[in-house]
Parts: structure tokens; sequence; C-alpha cells
């Protein structure tokens, strides 16, 4: 079959638009005007993926005097009863459509790139961001970016790693995620963010309460109910957490919830051999998929010294509600053990804002297996990172399991950083977009000056380093609310 030819017109020409907006700028600085830059954001996601759970406050922020919102939906609302029932009325979709400028149910375009194209080349989108990569595929036709649609075109949140794609200009990173000797990994030119480059708006939800110090006293015998009991005496909601014949009590409870593509055997055989260092510890998996575990549980078999040692290995099914899913992490957790070389990150945000700890390797190249690297960096908690690979992952590990005042030390200076007011620069979402519309803003002033692309990195002034407390939270919402129904700002 012969290739249809390329569409007239496209891709479009990168100098024509850099010509359109100057002008459009110089005619703005005549009349002394400043008009926002219209910023769009493409994506499948704009219901209960993930990526929204952890993004969808960052749209609450952004200045309406500096970028105007734009959000190209391409994939289904949420079932209304799923919403009703899982969701406990819960709508992240709608919250998006309440705080952003414009809304474009795009749908109609999932199998037509050309034609999402031309829709947003004729919205005059300024810069464009990239939230699926190439995460969702099947799910939308591929090809669109490369159609150039937009002058700018940023990568950003759900597809951790370089697109490989000469039309995508920058990805949004941190100096510990991408650091500039890496830079011959990527094909995009760096967005450094300070602090940490992931979005993730767990400190302004209001479903989502923020760890204690102190766990809740569970009777005897009483059922499991979240928020309630140690991870100890919960044991992973095992009767037998030590194995039918043993008497004796947990003493340790090391946990995973990632998929369980994101493991490898290297990464179990170490989980294997900290259990086997911590007597009477045992470790909680997330049955994601429930059809793998036959297949684990031969492995594990396989591979330890000791069999009670895989008696001390159980799994816990998945949560359909993400705010339960969530505070699962402090009842039924110690220390989260990381992935590798595919960090956890949705599940990452969900254990460190229930005061769970991670041990992570640091040695990884790819940014996937470098995000939780970078947060205990942040978090002030550079001493779970194991820079020296699986042998110090290890002995991390083994160590918070035996070292009881170690591990409340590490455990309360991350509850810390929860608890913080003003906010600990980690969980400030308001100050997260400031300084990733300050981002856009720069890449934005290099492309109308005509400079070619380079790195750019975002540096805070002084005056901006102070957290944000709930008083400003409120206000910045509330001005944005106002602007949004055309109130005088």
């Amino acid at each position: 079959n012969r290739v249809a030819d390329r569409p007239s017109g496209l891709p479009y020409d990168v100098g024509a638009m850099r010509e359109k907006f100057v002008d459009q700028h110089s005619e703005q600085l005549a009349r002394g005007v400043s008009e926002p830059i219209k910023v769009g954001f493409v994506a499948c996601s704009f219901n209960s993926k993930a990526v929204l759970y952890l993004s969808h406050d960052m749209f609450r922020f952004f200045d309406p005097e500096v970028v105007e919102i734009h959000v190209f939906s391409l994939g289904q609302p949420d079932n209304p009863l799923f919403i009703k029932n899982t969701m406990r009325g819960v709508d992240w979709r709608q919250r998006v459509i309440d705080t952003v400028d414009h809304f474009h149910d795009v749908r109609q375009f999932h199998n037509d790139h050309i034609g999402l194209a031309r829709y947003i080349h004729s919205n005059s989108i300024q810069v464009l961001i990239e939230w699926d990569g190439y995460a969702r595929q099947g799910e939308r036709a591929a090809g669109m970016m490369a159609l150039r649609p937009s002058p700018i075109q940023i990568l950003h949140q759900e597809f951790l790693m370089t697109s490989g794609a000469q039309y995508i200009d920058y990805i949004v990173t941190d100096k510990t995620v991408s650091p500039i000797q890496l830079e011959e990994l990527y094909t995009e030119k760096f967005i450094y963010l300070p602090h940490h480059f992931f979005s993730k708006g767990h400190a302004v939800q209001n479903e989502l309460l923020p760890p204690s110090h102190e766990y809740a006293p569970r009777q005897a015998q009483a059922e499991f109910q979240l928020g309630v009991g140690t991870p100890q005496q919960n044991a992973c909601l095992s009767p037998t957490p030590l194995g039918a014949s043993s008497g004796e009590e947990v003493s340790f409870v090391y946990c995973n919830f990632n998929k369980f593509l994101k493991n490898n055997p290297k990464t179990m055989r170490s989980w294997l051999r900290i259990l086997e260092e911590v007597p009477n510890s045992i470790l909680c998996l997330l049955e994601f998929p429930a059809e793998a575990i036959p297949n684990l549980r031969e492995f594990i078999l396989d591979s330890v010294q000791n069999k009670s040692t895989s008696d001390r290995i159980h799994f816990i099914s998945w949560e359909k509600n993400p705010f339960d899913h969530q505070a699962r992490s402090s009842s039924l957790c110690n220390v989260m053990l990381d992935s590798h070389p595919y960090n956890g990150h949705t599940t990452a945000q969900d254990a460190l804002y229930a005061g769970v700890p991670i041990v992570t390797r640091s040695d990884g190249k790819d940014m996937a297996s470098r995000v939780s690297t970078s947060a205990n960096v942040v978090l002030g908690l550079e001493a779970l990172n194991a820079v020296g690979g699986t042998s110090e992952y290890e002995d991390i590990a083994i160590r918070l399991g035996t070292d009881s005042a170690w591990f409340r030390f590490i455990r309360g200076k991350l509850i810390d950083t929860c608890l913080s007011l003003p906010m600990h620069p980690y969980w400030d979402v308001p100050r997260y977009v400031r300084n990733f519309q300050t981002g856009l803003l720069l890449a934005w002033k290099n492309f109308i000056s005509g400079n070619p692309i380079g790195h750019i990195e975002v540096v805070e002034k002084s005056s901006e380093r102070r957290g944000s407390t709930r008083q400003t939270i409120d206000e910045i919402d509330k001005m944005r609310r106002n602007f949004l129904r055309g109130d005088e700002l």
C-alpha cells in the first residue's frame, strides 16, 4: 500500500510562528500592555489516572496575568457511578474544568493526530506540554507533536525519560534527576526546577490526611481499620505473618506497592537478603497483578536459603479508592523499599506523605530511576540514597530494621516536612507552580528573542523562598476563581 502524502502545510513552520508572535509582542509593547502566554496541556489522562491525582491541583495556582491555561483532553470522563461510589464524589476532571481558562474536550481527535494538531494550532498555543509521552499508546493517535502545532513543546510528568524526538524542545526535571553530565542521554534541553521536579498535590488535597508521629492505638484482636495500629500490629493483614507455626511478633514491616512489572530478579533477591538479616521482619507487596503471584512465589522459594523466609512475604489487594490506598501506607509500612531501575513515582509520593521513608538505589542514570533519589535529597534524607548500588541499598534497609533509634529519627524528620508551616518546598504546590510557570516564561522569552534552545535553570528570588501557608493558598485559590468568573483581580 502507498504511504499517504504528508498533509499540506504540516509540520507547522517554527520560524513563521516566531515572526507572528514577535509581531504580537511588539504590538503589545507599543500599547503598553502585557498579555499572558497561552499554555496548553495535552493528554488522555484527564480522568482518574495517577497523573491527575498528582497534578490536578497545579491548575489552581497559575497566575492568570502570566499564563492562560488550555487543556486538550483526549480521554473519556469517568463513569458517574465510579465517581459517586468509588471516588466518594471526587471528580478530578471536573476540578480541572473548574480551574482552567479553557477546557477543550477533543475526544473526536483521539484517532486523528492531524486534526488535533490543526485544532491546537488554531488556538495559537505558544507553549504545549505533553503529559502522555509514550505512556498512553493505543489511547490516541501518535505523531501529533511531530506536526509542531506549537513553537515550544515540553515533556512533563507522566513519561519520565527522553522522548528521543527532535520536536520536543524541553523536558522538566531537576539537577539530581538529570545531572548535566548525563545530558547526552536526552534529546531535549532541561528546564531545571529548584527542589523536586515532580508535581504532587498531597498537602493541598482535603481528602488526604497528613501523617502523625504517633500511631493510634489498636485493641488486641480488633479488625483492621485505616489509621489505627502500628504496621507491626497490622502485619500486612495476615493472620500468620511469620508463618503458621510461629508465635512471635513482627519486628519490622518492609513494603513495595508498585506493579510487579517494575521489579526484577535482582531487586527481589535484595529484598530476600534484607528479610533474612532482620529477624521477624516481613515484606508486604501489592498483588498487582494477582495472576503473577504463583510465579513470584516459585521464584522466592528457588532463591531463599531458609524456606521460612517465604512465609514472611504477604500480599494485599488493590484498593480502588486512591485516598484509602494512600492511607494504607502509614498503617501497613515502616519503610518502603524502592524499585529499580524504575522507581515508584505515585506510590512513592503516597508513602512519603504517610511518613514512610523510602530506601532507593541512586546508581542509575535513567530519569525514572532517580526520582526517589531527588526526593530524599530535597527532604533531607540523603542517608537513604544508596549511591553505591545494591549492597548499600541492602545495608541501609537492614539498619533501619535493626536500629530503632535511627529509624525513629528518619521517620520523624520525614513527618516534620509534611507538617511544616510554612510548607516545606517538597510539598508546596503554589511554590512549585510559581517555579514551573517561571520556567515556561524563560523558555518563551528565549524563543521570541531568537536565541537557540538551551538548558534553563529556574532560580528562586530570595523574596520567593518563604513557603506557602494555608492563608496564602486560600488567597491564591480565591483570586484565580474570581478571575475565571470575570471578577476584578
